[in-house]
C-alpha cells in the first residue's frame, strides 16, 4: 500500500470510529437494545475509499447516482457488499439499478414501481436463461416528503437551496404501498425521509416512525426506517430509524467537481 493510500486508510479508520461511536452514544441514550445499521454513502468518492472501509468491516455502501453506482459496483463485484440506491431514481434507469441494488430507499412513483418491477423481471428471466441462480427479490423503502406538514417556509427554503429530494406526502404512503405489493418482484421493507431544511429533525423522525408503524399493520416486513445522516444520526437513533445515511462524517467533504 502506498503512503497515500496508507495516509487515507489511518483517516477513514478514525473517521468511522468516530462515527461508530457516536451511533453506540446515542444507542445506549435511547435506551435501544440493538444499534442502527450504518449505511456509508460513498457517492463521489472513489472505489478504493469503498475498499478500505470494507476491508475495516462495513459491508453497506449507498449511492445516488446509477452510472457512478454501476462502476463501483462492477469495480467491487468481488467484495461481499450491499448497494443502497438512495437517489431520485428515474424510471429508465430501473434496468441498471436491478443489477447491483440490494435495496433502494427512494420508491414515490407508481411508474417506478412499474420500471423496477419489469427490470427485476428481465433480469431473474435472464439469469434463468444463463442457467445462473435467480437473485432475490428486490427491497424497496417509499420516501416520504414531510416538507408540507412542517411549513411551506421549510419548503422555499428547500426550493432555493436547489434541492430535490422527491417523495410522496404521508397521504399517499398506503396507496403507493398497495402499489408495490402487487408487483411480483418488489418487496416493501418501510419508509424513508430526508429532514426538511430548517425543521427540526427529531420531530420529522418521529412522524416518520408514527407512519411506518402504521404501515407496518398492514405489510408485517415493513420494518426498516431510514433517517439520519452526519449532522442529525442521534435524533435519527432517538426516533427508532433502522439505517442511518451517513457520508461526509466517514469520508470527509465531497471531492471537488471536475
Amino acid at each position: 500500500m502506498t503512503n497515500a493510500l496508507e495516509n487515507r486508510a489511518d483517516e477513514l479508520r478514525e473517521r468511522l470510529l468516530k462515527v461508530q461511536q457516536r451511533i453506540t452514544d446515542a444507542t445506549a441514550k435511547a435506551g435501544l437494545a440493538e444499534e442502527p445499521t450504518l449505511v456509508v454513502v460513498s457517492k463521489f468518492f472513489p472505489a478504493s475509499d469503498v475498499r478500505i472501509l470494507h476491508e475495516l468491516g462495513m459491508t453497506e455502501f449507498g449511492e445516488n447516482k446509477d452510472q457512478e453506482a454501476a462502476a463501483k459496483a462492477e469495480e467491487l463485484a468481488e467484495a461481499d457488499l450491499h448497494w443502497h440506491f438512495i437517489g431520485q431514481l428515474q424510471s429508465n434507469k430501473a434496468k441498471n439499478v436491478v443489477k447491483y441494488a440490494t435495496m433502494v430507499h427512494s420508491v414515490d412513483r407508481a411508474s417506478l414501481v412499474k420500471a423496477l418491477d419489469k427490470a427485476m423481471a428481465r433480469e431473474i428471466e435472464a439469469a434463468e436463461e444463463a442457467g445462473k441462480p435467480a437473485r432475490a427479490d428486490l427491497d424497496v423503502l417509499i420516501q416520504v416528503d414531510f416538507g408540507e406538514e412542517f411549513s411551506s417556509e421549510q419548503k422555499t427554503a428547500e426550493s432555493r437551496s436547489g434541492a430535490q429530494r422527491g417523495g410522496v406526502v404521508p397521504q399517499e404512503i398506503s396507496n403507493l404501498a398497495r402499489q408495490i405489493s402487487e408487483a411480483q418482484h418488489l418487496r416493501l421493507r418501510g419508509l424513508m425521509t430526508v429532514a426538511p431544511l430548517g425543521a427540526e429533525p427529531g420531530k420529522v423522525f418521529d412522524r416518520l416512525r408514527e407512519e411506518l408503524t402504521t404501515l407496518a399493520e398492514t405489510y408485517p416486513d415493513a420494518t426498516i426506517m431510514s433517517a439520519g445522516m452526519s449532522h442529525d444520526l442521534e435524533a435519527a437513533v432517538a426516533s427508532g430509524a433502522t439505517h442511518l445515511r451517513i457520508g461526509s462524517d466517514v469520508l470527509g467533504s465531497r471531492p471537488a467537481v471536475r
